[in-house]
């Protein structure tokens, strides 16, 4: 996730699915590389992408 973009994608059983950081959940809004997470996915205008992600730790 690029914190300066403010979107990124994540990789779940060898699909990408968009996540833009209104979606998180958590507090700070921001993801690390390897996180793993909860989500929903749901059908964008471009594709599915994630929404309601939490970081699970």
């Amino acid at each position: 996730m690029s914190d300066n973009k403010g979107y990124g994608f994540i990789e779940c059983e060898g699909k990408d699915y968009f996540v833009h950081y209104s979606c998180i959940r958590n507090e700070g809004k921001t993801l690390s590389n390897g996180a793993q997470v909860s989500f929903r996915i749901i059908d964008g205008r471009k594709g599915p992408l994630a929404e309601e992600v939490e970081l699970l730790n």
